[in-house]
């Protein structure tokens, strides 16, 4: 028997869905007086962010591989 798994076609880009989160857990934020739950969702949207920007990078027509492992597939 074989499963098949469920395929979930996106309907908007993985930048686009993290800038949403990062903005709704900002304004979830906004609401709340200063305390953990405050900072429990600035810190997520702060991580929305960070995740962001690593995609540019992996995704940037610049990104090279690492120079240095070279050396050491000759070995």
């Amino acid at each position: 028997m074989t499963i098949t798994r469920r395929r979930f076609k996106q309907s908007t880009s993985f930048q686009d869905r993290l800038a949403e989160e990062a903005k709704r857990f900002r304004e979830e934020a906004d609401k709340l007086p200063h305390g953990p739950q405050k900072e429990l969702y600035l810190r997520r949207a702060r991580q929305c962010e960070t995740a962001s920007h690593i995609n540019d990078w992996l995704t940037s027509p610049g990104l090279q591989p690492p120079t240095g492992l070279s050396n050491h597939a000759d070995n």
